[in-house]
């Protein structure tokens, strides 16, 4: 398609073919070491400028699925019991979420198609068994409803009103029934990226928009959940008081760049500070889930078995006869 034999696998070559032989952009940008920068979000805003882009980007997400899951998985395989066992680590996320290693059981691909074929790879241990999964709707966008009393997002959480849909229409001053999917998506990224300190420019970056309207969306935000606002303005004061947040737990995250001199590193814990307390306390609500489902399941001498845990889901292995009762607890616990 270029007219040229290249690697695939070299940066440089890929370089070279997309911005010196097919001039895709005249002002590509380069490394410090002189060559072409070729990340994905650079070929993502090529993409549709030659289908070399789009070959190119498909070739690096095969790869990635059969470097990193098709040829990895099965070396990791238990010779004894015929199954993959993940190592879980309690403190290495400072929010005091679980992390995955050897292999990283909750980074398996489900946002694509492709990706969703590498899920198949994991089923039940027999017939007699079925892979049941739970999890938490919305749970962080719940938990900052309820700390900072933000009762308009609390109506839409008690009344079943889809969240995200809610906020478009209240950021826009429409009805609900009115509300597009390009507001329903802009609503969602900063429903999200509030919680994680988002600025006006990160959000005109994520959604591909003038950074007047993102300002403009986020105002418009904080004026129609002004609860949020508080919270985040109360929780940065505490913050910067006392060097530490806390989860509903109180569990607590030092902060010890909160009043810094430096810019960049004061807003690294500034934002740290508004989503410690809302990730920290949902890692924290998990983990007792998990305690209390693994506690009923010995006490009612159940043979299902707790097998994973991604962040606000949890997997269990269940025999088939008991998955009524599975439910009950699951649901009761969680």
């Amino acid at each position: 398609k270029c007219g040229v034999t290249f690697n695939l696998a070299s940066p440089k070559q890929l370089g070279e073919v997309l911005f010196d032989k097919l001039g895709l952009d005249p002002k590509a940008k380069k490394t410090k070491t002189g060559q072409y920068q070729t990340g994905e979000d650079v070929l993502m805003a090529l993409a549709g400028k030659s289908d070399v882009v789009k070959d190119m980007l498909d070739f690096r997400q095969l790869q990635k699925l059969k470097s990193t899951y098709v040829d990895a998985l099965p070396l990791l395989v238990n010779p004894k019991t015929g199954r993959v066992h993940t190592s879980y680590n309690q403190a290495v996320a400072a929010t005091g979420r679980l992390s995955s290693n050897n292999p990283n059981l909750q980074n398996i691909p489900i946002r694509t198609e492709r990706g969703r074929e590498v899920r198949k790879a994991f089923i039940p241990r027999d017939e007699n068994h079925v892979l049941l999964s739970a999890d938490y709707s919305q749970i962080e966008l719940r938990i900052i409803a309820d700390i900072s009393k933000e009762e308009n997002m609390l109506y839409a959480f008690n009344n079943g009103i889809d969240i995200h849909t809610a906020t478009a229409a209240r950021v826009y001053g429409i009805g609900i029934e009115e509300v597009t999917s390009t507001q329903r998506r802009n609503a969602k990224a900063v429903n999200f990226g509030i919680i994680y300190g988002q600025s006006a420019f990160g959000l005109s970056q994520n959604l591909g928009i003038p950074r007047k309207e993102a300002a403009e969306i986020i105002e418009q935000y904080f004026a129609q959940y002004p609860g949020i606002k508080r919270y985040m303005a109360d929780t940065m004061n505490f913050a910067r008081e006392n060097g530490f947040v806390e989860t509903i737990l109180g569990r607590r995250r030092y902060l010890r760049d909160i009043n810094s001199a430096n810019q960049t590193v004061r807003g690294f814990a500034e934002r740290n500070a508004i989503n410690a307390p809302i990730q920290g306390s949902a890692a924290d609500m998990i983990k007792v889930a998990m305690i209390n489902i693994h506690k009923d399941i010995q006490e009612r001498g159940l043979q299902s078995k707790m097998t994973m845990q991604v962040h606000d889901e949890l997997v269990f292995d269940v025999l088939k006869t008991e998955v009524e009762e599975m439910k009950e607890i699951i649901t009761h616990r969680m």
